[in-house]
């Protein structure tokens, strides 16, 4: 069985609002979508790009995705990258897809010379935590997660 990993392109955006709309139903959070087609083209494929897709293909069906961005370490002095989403297909789990879009991850990674790979993970998805562990990753314990959005971001950026 073979997985193919490409960069997604515009044409690949209703399949990647479908990936992201099944991952909210996985993380129970469909309630906080409000990704359309046309944000993720701006977003994504527009004048200035915020975040790059990968997909992967599990016998030539679509079966996963991984959304990342590049972030920045003052301790090293050199960029990373941050894996925002990476979703697999329920029918694709088990196969490798996963482990295989963050291998190429990981060789984006180290081509561009960055400095780390991060990401975060719900603390009650355990085959998810399980599955970065056993590749290698390390639980950052000692960092908690925060944000400002809607009013809150709002009221601050007015003072």
């Amino acid at each position: 069985m073979t997985t193919n990993i490409r960069t997604a392109t515009p044409a690949d955006i209703p399949q990647i609002l479908r990936f992201i709309r099944a991952l909210g139903e996985y993380e129970r959070l469909t309630h906080e979508i409000r990704a359309t087609e046309q944000a993720l083209h701006a977003t994504l494929f527009g004048e200035r790009r915020y975040a790059e897709v990968l997909l992967a293909h599990y016998e030539s069906q679509p079966a996963a995705f991984a959304l990342y961005f590049h972030n920045y370490s003052t301790f090293l002095a050199r960029p990373g990258i941050y894996l925002e989403d990476l979703f697999v297909d329920p029918p694709y789990r088990g196969h490798g897809v996963g482990k295989a879009l963050l291998q190429e991850l990981a060789r984006i990674t180290v081509q561009r010379e960055c400095g780390r790979l991060e990401w975060s993970a719900l603390d009650w998805n355990r085959p998810a935590i399980d599955f970065y562990l056993r590749l290698g990753a390390v639980e950052l314990s000692e960092w908690s997660l925060y944000r400002l959005t809607g009013e809150p971001l709002r009221r601050l950026a007015s003072q």
